[in-house]
């Protein structure tokens, strides 16, 4: 085949990449990255990530017979590349989009996918449980778990690798190393080492010892295998991966075929216990413009291929997300107990802004968000006043610490919640479904949403001020509605909401940014004769339930509205009414609208909220039904 002809075309699974001999792997390689780059610079995506892990996706699958190997990406950020190689390239360009391709690893999506991951450092854990789960088969298969460094700061990542080390399972793990290495390659030196550690010769070493165990016991055993691994590590820089019970190669340098390549075989025909390699990579590589950009083109818009810029459409509005940075360093220039805590997402979260301005009391503490909240917690208890921004999806990781660490005992933690509700691209793994529901029925907790940026700016300063206990507040992804801000926040009244507009047919009752949907919705009620009161919940809890009285007892119709899982801020009204006796009459026709009982895929939000019935058309739509009338036939009436 002429040196020329693309490689890649002949390549439609993997079984096609590993008929390709090994010295025109880098080729399928260039071609692979190239693809890459023209498919996201359409979409839009997780770019840099996928740049760094070219040459490990092409090696790994070359080397290992996926699916029946086992391959699981922590995150999936990286994943793009894999899913051009297993049958997917015609659809690279549907990625993150309606109906299209997951940006993430889906076991719906494709049998080469077998763990799906949009969280982090959950592939060791996954990984050990298929290795155990193969062995009490007594199947013979591998099972390859990518990590990267970022990964690797989150606890259950350790977790996973104790366990599978005093298992003495046989796991593969690669640490992909694209921030900064310890120990990084040296060379021609380091390449031979990571072969020679990774072959028959050493690894059989360290299972002669341990096969001694049996006539010599333990203790010897211990002492042989340590030995074999301290003089490897004289050579090689012996790792605290050995301490947990993982036989260590590398630092490998992971964009050099032809040290990944026989690395991988190595371990793939050697190996008896658990293996950990370390690849260090280049997050962008071989795109100039990822390369030079501080964040490596990690999450991109649509961009121009040649000269790397990226599609930015003029907000119309500042986003949630920086009103609530600029508002929290407001606050802290009044306050000097102030302080900001993330978990790895300082931009996504706003604390950056915060950060530029109060650099010391700004802490990052990286993808632990367990960590993160009993820390918050524990700046608590010194009189501090901790806002431990998190998004919604991601707090979920860190339940127990809330429920334990932080309610029980009625410690002032600041909740600001970030990507509440649908998320669009990211689809169902990062949607803010269910931090109402689940904070809600916590005892001792304030629950609040903002239903635009002003809103937005109240709860930070009522948050400031609240020290009776945990309190949180949410707000969406995006830019606001366009509503004239505050020159700064006010004191919230506890639990109080606000009627934004008067009727007498209909009411209704929105928690967060569907005020707007809502009315619009009233428009249209009012032009079919149904006059409409739309009301700012503003708490889900304590519940104003002064105003749902009001509702109730003055309309014929009650609707409440909310951008989350059945068991919020209508459930609580709900509870509410029907333990009060109110539903008992009669009089009031209640109805509840909230994300449907089921994970819906990416689409841009309006499609989701729409898909959800929790549009102004939706809304109109209860009412009707409600009511019992046909909302076709009204349209066509009027």
């Amino acid at each position: 085949m002429p040196v020329n002809t693309p490689l890649l075309d002949t390549i439609n699974l993997p079984r096609d990449l590993r008929s390709i001999e090994e010295g025109k792997l880098p080729q399928v390689a260039d071609e692979l990255r190239s693809e890459l780059i023209d498919a996201v610079s359409q979409t839009g995506g997780h770019l840099g990530a996928g740049l760094g892990v070219v040459e490990l996706t092409v090696a790994i699958h070359h080397v290992f017979n996926t699916p029946d190997d086992r391959l699981i990406w922590d995150v999936g950020h990286q994943c793009y590349p894999h899913k051009i190689l297993t049958g997917r390239r015609d659809r690279i360009r549907t990625l993150r989009q309606k109906d299209g391709l997951s940006g993430f690893t889906k076991r719906e999506e494709s049998e080469y996918d077998p763990f799906g991951a949009a969280h982090s450092s959950t592939s060791i854990s996954a990984g050990l449980g298929m290795a155990v789960g193969r062995d009490l088969q007594s199947a013979k298969n591998n099972v390859i778990a990518v990590i990267g460094d970022g990964a690797m700061s989150a606890g259950m990542a350790y977790e996973a690798l104790n366990n599978a080390g005093a298992m003495d399972a046989r796991l593969i793990v690669i640490l992909n190393d694209n921030d900064m290495s310890i120990a990084p390659p040296t060379g021609a030196m380091s390449a031979y080492l990571a072969r020679l550690a990774s072959g028959r010769t050493y690894m059989g070493m360290r299972e002669m010892g341990k096969k001694l165990t049996a006539y010599l016991g333990k203790t010897v055993d211990k002492a042989i295998t340590r030995a074999v691994e301290h003089a490897r590590g004289y050579v090689t820089g012996g790792t605290m991966f050995e301490e947990l019970g993982f036989y260590h190669i590398g630092p490998i340098d992971g964009h050099d075929l032809s040290t990944l390549v026989p690395v991988l075989k190595n371990v793939r025909d050697n190996a008896k216990g658990p293996v950990l390699i370390h690849a260090v990579t280049r997050k962008g590589k071989g795109y100039a413009p990822a390369e030079n950009s501080a964040d490596k083109y990690h999450g991109v818009s649509k961009f121009d291929v040649v000269t790397g810029a990226q599609a930015k459409s003029k907000p119309n509005a500042p986003s949630y997300t920086r009103v609530f940075g600029q508002s929290l360093v407001q606050e802290a220039q009044h306050d000097d107990r102030i302080v900001g805590i993330t978990a790895a997402m300082p931009s996504g979260t706003g604390i950056d802004i915060f950060g530029e301005s109060f650099p010391e009391r700004t802490f990052d503490v990286g993808i632990a968000e367990q960590h993160a909240v009993t820390f918050a917690a524990g700046m608590a208890t010194e009189g501090m006043k901790p806002f431990c921004a998190i998004y919604s999806t991601f707090l979920q990781r860190a339940y127990d610490q809330v429920v334990h660490d932080v309610a029980i005992q009625k410690l002032p933690v600041r909740f600001p919640i970030d990507r509440a509700g649908f998320v669009g691209a990211d689809g169902p793994t990062h949607a803010g479904s269910f931090d109402t529901t689940y904070l809600a029925t916590l005892p001792n907790f304030v629950v609040m949403a903002a239903a635009d940026e002003a809103e937005l700016k109240h709860m930070v300063r009522t948050a400031a001020a609240y020290d009776d206990g945990p309190i949180s507040f949410r707000y969406p992804r995006g830019e606001g509605v366009g509503v004239e801000l505050p020159e700064r926040g006010e004191i919230l009244e506890i639990g109080k909401g606000r009627v934004v507009r008067e009727g007498s047919r209909v009411a209704i009752l929105s928690f967060g940014t569907r005020l707007q949907e809502s009315l619009a919705a009233a428009d249209e009620l009012d032009a079919h004769g149904l006059p409409t009161t739309v009301a700012d919940a503003r708490f889900a809890k304590p519940l104003d339930t002064a105003l749902i009285d009001r509702l109730a007892a003055d309309h014929d119709v009650l609707i409440t509205i909310e951008e989350g899982a059945i068991g919020g801020f209508g459930s609580h009204v709900a509870q509410y009414l029907a333990s009060s006796g109110v539903l008992d009459s009669g009089d009031i026709r209640f109805r509840s609208l909230f994300m449907p009982d089921t994970y819906l895929d990416q689409a841009s939000p309006a499609d989701m909220y729409k898909a959800a019935c929790l549009d102004s058309a939706g809304i109109v739509k209860t009412v009707f039904s409600a009511l019992g009338r046909d909302h076709a036939e009204a349209q066509m009436g009027a």
